[in-house]
């Protein structure tokens, strides 16, 4: 009789018993009462076919049953069952979390090999059923990775706008600039405001500085997307920025790319998969 030593069980138990006890005490007492009792009191003013119905004032019993019963359930639910019960799920995440938590100590302080390799592997898994295992989108159903995140994707971005972002300011429209302006903006962007800190064109960051309040209404005039509203192209070029993406998710031809911040991926694997998607860019 193991079983009973469970707390669910033995709850269950006694909430059974308590309602076959109750069930047979009401039922004898209104059985004895059809059988002996004369109805007496004032009837209401309202009746049906000639049929009325006394004011009979709430059973005590009745009333404190029902305040019993809420009471109980309450206790049940919070302090029973199912909130400190056992749960499959529950255990499950405590030790997906047990594990995210030695694995982030583990590689703390990952090398660039050991990043890279990491990322390879979740990038196999997570990322290229859409945009194929090397990355090329495969033939335009998600973007093409060997071309985001450069001078020339910046430009395009521009042209095109930036469809599927889940930023507050929401979607860059196309058509914001023409294509020379497109370049120039571009030019000044990876010079002066990305991390890489060069550009094809630098006789073209003069001009785009001049363009870019176009582009400050939403990212800043830092770049850096005004706290999450935008993109922060300060990181544009790197690794981070493709974390950023990670965290906020992206609409494609093909379906949304999740946002990545429900624990499925730790900080440490996020930062891999941005070392070595940055690996692909040409």
């Amino acid at each position: 009789m193991n079983w009973l030593n469970d707390n669910v069980n033995a709850l269950s138990l006694l909430g059974a018993a308590a309602i076959i006890i109750l069930t047979g005490f009401v039922v004898g007492k209104y059985v004895k009462q059809m059988k002996t009792d004369k109805s007496t009191g004032e009837l209401a003013k309202e009746n049906w076919d000639g049929i009325g119905e006394y004011k009979n004032p709430l059973p005590i019993g009745w009333a404190l049953s029902f305040i019993g019963v809420m009471v109980w359930s309450a206790w049940y639910f919070l302090a029973g069952y199912p909130l400190n019960a056992y749960s499959q799920i529950g255990e499950y995440n405590e030790e997906v979390q047990s594990h995210a938590t030695k694995f982030e100590t583990k590689f703390a302080n990952p090398d660039q090999a050991t990043l890279m390799n990491m990322g390879e592997g979740v990038f196999l898994v997570q990322c290229a059923p859409c945009h194929g295992v090397t990355g090329d989108g495969m033939n335009g159903k998600a973007a093409n990775l060997g071309k985001w995140g450069n001078e020339e994707a910046m430009v395009a971005s521009i042209l095109n706008g930036a469809k599927g972002s889940n930023y507050p300011l929401g979607e860059m429209p196309a058509g914001l600039l023409d294509a020379e302006s497109a370049k120039a903006v571009a030019a000044y962007v990876m010079q002066e405001v990305s991390s890489v800190k060069k550009t094809k064109n630098p006789a073209l960051v003069e001009s785009g500085k001049a363009l870019w309040a176009t582009c400050a209404a939403c990212h800043g005039d830092d770049g850096k997307g005004m706290a999450g509203s935008a993109p922060d192209l300060s990181v544009y070029g790197n690794a981070k920025f493709v974390v950023n993406v990670l965290g906020t998710g992206k609409k494609g031809a093909i379906g949304s790319m999740p946002q990545f911040n429900d624990g499925r991926l730790t900080n440490v694997q996020k930062a891999a998969v941005g070392t070595y998607v940055s690996s692909l860019v040409k």
